[in-house]
């Protein structure tokens, strides 16, 4: 859907330029930036400002390519804010329908407003340049695949290593608009009562078999509008996540670990599916050990929620065993670029052999706690085989005491080692939007 420009939304640029600008050059994420902008913006302007900077961050490095094209000289580092701008008045050009003439004019004026006189003609002269060469300009831009496909090269590539016949797809579905997906909390609601509640409030949706309780929507909505939501009987979760608690096989009685748990999604997951379990959520992070407890709040569920470094039991274990460790590594990320598409700009080639050490230390850390005849879940929301497939098998070689459990499942992909879902795989009957990208692999621990 197009954005709205019946207004002056000259600042909805500039706010978004900004946005552009401190991922870029300051290497923040989305999540980082974006609500400061927000806070900026009149509410009228904030979907825009929204649609701005993920859509020029979810194309960047195809825009680049346009623009370099169309500059006879690269913009020095002090003028990214410039650049930017740029970015977004192409980003209008190429991949929305607002107005050509409504997009060329604003932007030039957020151009104007960053008091550098000299940018004024050179995007006026670039945007409209663009207008009079786009198809030759575009045909250019498509001749590479990291162009054509707006990923780094570096990641083309490592897709085209471990996915040689899927690679393609996969870049593509990195670049569609992720659905939205819900999961009904199963202690306040269920999917016949939930759905009902959706028809009243005029939500077109569909169930999504290959969960329990997850739902998708048709059109995206703030969480304040979703039925429910405030008390409880809803969260906003993919359904790859809401695979993790099943997989867990969790059962009432049970000592459960949840390590690296922020935000708390599959910690709150496994206490809907499980009443009677005791639960510890570790993360290091305090700030998002906040948002655990503000979930679990307002879903109306308990677990002792822990500050610590889930490769450093020492500092937060009392000893006793669990019978069941969920480990949701940290990773690349490179499942959900669709959701967060300034991954594309913000990992590198060399922070994959980084995570993948600390992924080895986390699981070879967290092992000693699971009670033998326990089960561990590793999981990440990455795509790559270094972090998953060859985790897996470099851990089962250095301990003899742990067997792959393998789920019986008919999502995703089998591997050698665990099961991979790839973004925009079919979700068992909502095959438009798919599900993100997601690894899990069961560890028992031999007795």
């Amino acid at each position: 859907m197009s954005p709205d420009i019946d207004r002056d939304t000259a600042n909805a640029r500039t706010l978004a330029g900004g946005v552009v600008t401190q991922v870029l050059l300051d290497g923040r994420s989305l999540s980082q930036v974006l609500p400061n902008f927000l806070d900026q913006a009149a509410a009228v302007d904030r979907g825009l400002v929204q649609e701005l900077g993920y859509g020029v961050l979810r194309w960047r490095f195809r825009l680049e390519a346009l623009l370099r094209q169309l500059l006879k000289q690269p913009l020095k580092r002090k003028d990214q804010d410039i650049a930017s701008l740029l970015l977004v008045g192409l980003y209008q050009l190429a991949y929305t329908d607002i107005p050509a003439h409504a997009a060329v004019h604003e932007t030039v004026e957020a151009v104007r407003a960053t008091g550098k006189r000299w940018a004024v003609p050179l995007a006026n002269a670039v945007l409209r340049a663009y207008q009079r060469q786009r198809t030759e300009l575009d045909t250019v831009a498509d001749r590479q695949p990291a162009d054509r496909h707006a990923h780094p090269e570096w990641l083309v590539e490592q897709l085209r290593a471990d996915w040689p016949d899927d690679w393609e797809r996969i870049l593509a579905a990195n670049n569609q608009r992720p659905p939205f997906v819900l999961r009904i909390n199963a202690r306040r609601s269920d999917p016949p009562a939930y759905r009902a509640a959706l028809d009243a409030a005029g939500m077109a949706h569909a169930l999504l078999p290959v969960t329990e309780h997850g739902v998708c929507l048709e059109q995206p909505v703030a969480v304040e509008r979703l039925p429910g939501f405030a008390a409880g009987e809803v969260s906003v979760q993919d359904a790859a996540a809401q695979l993790a608690a099943p997989l867990l096989a969790v059962q009432a009685g049970m000592r459960v670990l949840d390590a690296c748990a922020a935000p708390g999604g599959k910690t709150a997951h496994i206490l809907e599916r499980t009443p009677g379990v005791e639960l510890m959520a570790v993360d290091i992070d305090a700030a998002r050990v906040r948002r655990i407890e503000e979930t679990l709040h307002r879903l109306g569920l308990s677990a002792q929620v822990v500050v610590g470094d889930a490769a450093q039991p020492a500092q937060w274990w009392d000893g006793r065993p669990f019978q069941r460790i969920l480990l949701d590594a940290p990773c690349s990320a490179t499942g959900v670029i669709r959701r967060h598409p300034d991954i594309k700009s913000l990992r590198r080639a060399r922070d994959i052999d980084t995570l993948a050490a600390a992924q080895a230390q986390l699981l070879d850390a967290l092992w000693p706690l699971l009670e033998p005849g326990g089960l561990l879940l590793y999981a990440t929301c990455s795509v790559l085989r270094r972090e998953n497939e060859a985790q897996i098998a470099a851990f089962l070689a250095r301990h003899a005491d742990a067997r792959e459990s393998t789920p019986d499942a008919d999502w995703g992909r089998p591997l050698r080692h665990g099961r991979q879902l790839l973004p925009g795989d079919a979700d068992g009957g909502h095959a438009a939007t798919g599900m993100d990208g997601f690894f899990y692999a069961r560890l028992m621990k031999v007795p």
